[in-house]
């Protein structure tokens, strides 16, 4: 997962030399003379629509929105029209909203952003980055577009399952962990019962798959007037990148895919992946801290992890005041944990938080917590989409697999360990309206793609660095390994080095040389 709120911790890059173009590869002549496929007959009227672009204050779902398009003085929006059901093209239609930000210069096209999630916001994303990459060739070049995919944000319809206040008291599991506290049949029923309620329905949620998302960017791609796609996608934009290349590999010009998912994978073994390398991270931040005599999980790294665990399990029984009358309770200080360890930046907030939880208080972890996943309505439905598509993207699992499940992950990520055993854990989507549509793991190579370029951080806590590797041979594209501990780089425009590849790439086809590396 990648979310915009966590640019503040990414790290600042150390400058390495900028590549030339005799360290590249060159794409050969057949891909560079590839047309896009042509789009189904049926889908004929929504391929050839015209876009109106227009003001962007009325998409602002959120004050965050509102704040973030209104920075972005050359941002323009429109909504597409896309089939709400591609197997009936026919019937009802979503809108998909989108921000464009032009290219400072001579347009080369456009660049279709994915901030990742799933569920996060694409129109924010777009400013965002554009302002971070305000010197680079990416922006002088390319007419920078972030759309909210189907389900999210400004989109129509939008996923919305629970109230803020229900938000608030943690009805919605969070992402990366399994509930302390249980979930029943009766809570999986209700919940799922309650989403097609309050997001027009049944239908709306059997149609909010990445699958489905792939195609309304094709749909994009041509509305937008380009005959073949660029693409940047970080964390869960790398599944939808890979996923639209296998769906339309002619259609590709150029793809940058920053912190893969594992391509490979199903659910289990590829969260049980991402859990190790949070304990990894975990293990690193304790050790840093331990250079310290003050640090709160010890000066013996190899006792921090249960350290900690004495520090937050007592959580379980007595959540403590973190502050306009709310309280810190177990999951939200894992959580916060987890936000935390994307960037080394956040350490030390983690550490200071874990000291004020033995002094009887939460509003550090609270804050940290919110920063990376917003419960309290701030964040629009980030949490609500990502819970939602990920029902249509994942495997499901029986009670007794969820409980395996959990017990595995107690062995990889031990900070994770409750310590009330496993038992009483269930699959959230387990009464979803409609079969998944599974996402990965892939069959195999992606075959007819053009060059791609994977960036893969040595030390990323969600993404694995191997992943990167994997994902490469899968697009049969070229790996940029940067030496680091955060989860993704480009967006940020804080590595010099990535940059320049990046935008060497973007503009010229050309990929770097198989040792050429960069340093964070």
């Amino acid at each position: 997962m990648s979310f915009s709120t966590r640019r503040s911790w990414m790290a600042v890059g150390v400058l390495l030399p900028l590549i030339t173009l005799s360290a590249c590869s060159s794409p050969t002549e057949q891909q560079q003379k590839t047309q896009p496929a042509q789009p189904a007959a049926e889908l004929a009227d929504f391929y050839g629509q015209k876009l109106a672009f227009g003001p962007c204050k009325d998409y602002a779902t959120t004050p965050a929105d509102a704040k973030v398009f209104a920075a972005g003085k050359t941002s323009e929006c429109a909504r597409l029209r896309v089939p709400l059901d591609y197997d009936d093209p026919d019937g009802e239609t979503a809108q998909i909203a989108l921000l464009r930000v032009p290219a400072r210069g001579a347009s080369m096209g456009s660049l279709l952003l994915n901030s990742g999630g799933p569920g996060g916001p694409g129109m924010r994303f777009a400013v965002l980055t554009a302002g971070a990459l305000a010197r680079s060739p990416i922006t002088e070049r390319f007419d920078l577009v972030g759309f909210d995919p189907r389900g999210v944000a400004a989109s129509e319809p939008a996923v919305d399952c629970l109230t803020d206040g229900e938000l608030r008291s943690g009805e919605l599991p969070y992402e990366f962990i399994v509930s302390a506290g249980g979930y029943t049949e009766a809570d999986t029923r209700r919940l799922v019962e309650q989403c097609a309620k309050r997001s027009g329905g049944e239908q709306a949620l059997a149609a909010i798959s990445s699958r489905d998302t792939v195609r309304d960017m094709d749909i994009l791609r041509a509305a937008l007037g380009d005959k073949q796609l660029n693409f940047f996608g970080q964390s869960y934009g790398t599944r939808i990148g890979t996923l639209y290349a296998e769906a339309f590999p002619r259609n590709v010009r150029a793809m940058i895919l920053d912190g893969a998912v594992e391509p490979g994978l199903g659910l289990v073994d590829r969260r049980l992946s991402q859990y190790a390398g949070f304990q990894r991270s975990f293990d690193q931040m304790a050790a840093d801290c331990a250079k310290r005599p003050d640090c709160p999980l010890g000066t013996d790294p190899s006792q921090a992890t249960k350290v900690f665990q004495k520090s937050v399990r007592p959580l379980l029984k007595r959540p403590v005041p973190a502050g306009d009358g709310r309280r810190l309770s177990y999951d939200d200080a894992i959580n916060a944990l987890i936000g935390g360890l994307y960037a080394r930046e956040a350490w030390p907030a983690i550490t200071a938080g874990v000291a004020e939880v033995r002094a009887g208080r939460g509003d550090k972890l609270l804050r940290l917590g919110e920063a990376f996943s917003p419960s309290d309505g701030s964040g629009g439905n980030f949490a609500e989409a990502n819970y939602a598509i990920a029902c249509m993207d994942e495997e499901r699992l029986t009670p007794r697999q969820v409980n395996e499940f959990e017990g595995r992950i107690h062995q990889v990520a031990p900070f994770m360990d409750s310590g009330r055993g496993v038992g009483g854990a269930r699959d959230g989507c387990e009464f979803w309206p409609a079969e998944p549509k599974p996402a990965y793991p892939l069959p195999g190579r992606v075959e007819g793609v053009a060059p791609t370029l994977t960036i893969s951080i040595t030390g990323d806590p969600s993404t694995p660095y191997d992943a990167g590797v994997k994902l490469a041979e899968v697009l049969g594209g070229k790996v940029l390994t940067v030496d680091g501990e955060q989860h993704t780089i480009l967006s940020s425009g804080k590595s010099a080095c990535v940059n320049d590849v990046a935008a060497t790439y973007l503009t010229t086809l050309r990929t770097p040389a198989d040792d050429f590396r960069c340093a964070l």
